[in-house]
């Protein structure tokens, strides 16, 4: 009782699951002409900036596999441009990214809900062709209990981004 409680005060660091793609959207990019595009490094790849860090319930904190959340959709891009034959480092089409949202909420105790913004552009030739702000929510239920509502918090990360991502793509 004294280790679970102990634990449950002093809080700890949980690590957000891997990506995975939405198949169903890679396959629908796949059945269009496409450019081959680079992808620039997501911004801001600052680890202590406020879109870099997420809490669950105060004491608890999510940290992403790659470093920054920025960077873990940035990983995110590349893999599903990369699973669907679209990515060249070397095209003169760009795509930047600045995250400016990303936050699970917990604050509701039936249901938690995941919020992410990002900034889009694409550049061809160093003139814009598209610049676009997209907004994805989530939500999933929780819990009153942090025992269930923190992992489910964990768990959903990933669904957010796919939830961008699609809303890109």
């Amino acid at each position: 009782f004294m280790v679970v409680l102990l634990t449950l005060l002093c809080g700890c660091t949980l690590t957000a699951p891997g990506y995975t793609p939405d198949y169903s959207v890679l396959d629908s990019l796949k059945r269009q002409k496409l450019a081959k595009i680079a992808v620039e490094p997501v911004l801001p790849n600052d680890a202590d900036a406020a879109v870099n860090k997420i809490s669950l319930r105060g004491i608890n904190s999510l940290v992403s596999p790659s470093g920054s959340f920025a960077k873990y959709l940035e990983d995110a891009i590349i893999s599903d441009l990369t699973d669907v034959n679209l990515l060249d480092q070397k095209s003169s089409l760009r795509l930047t990214v600045m995250l400016l949202k990303n936050d699970l909420d917990l604050s509701n105790f039936s249901y938690g809900f995941g919020n992410i913004q990002a900034q889009f552009g694409i550049n061809r030739d160093g003139v814009a062709v598209f610049n676009k702000k997209i907004a994805e929510q989530t939500r999933f239920e929780s819990s009153f209990v942090g025992a269930v509502a923190i992992p489910k918090a964990q768990s959903e990360y990933p669904n957010l981004v796919r939830a961008l991502l699609k809303a890109l793509y």
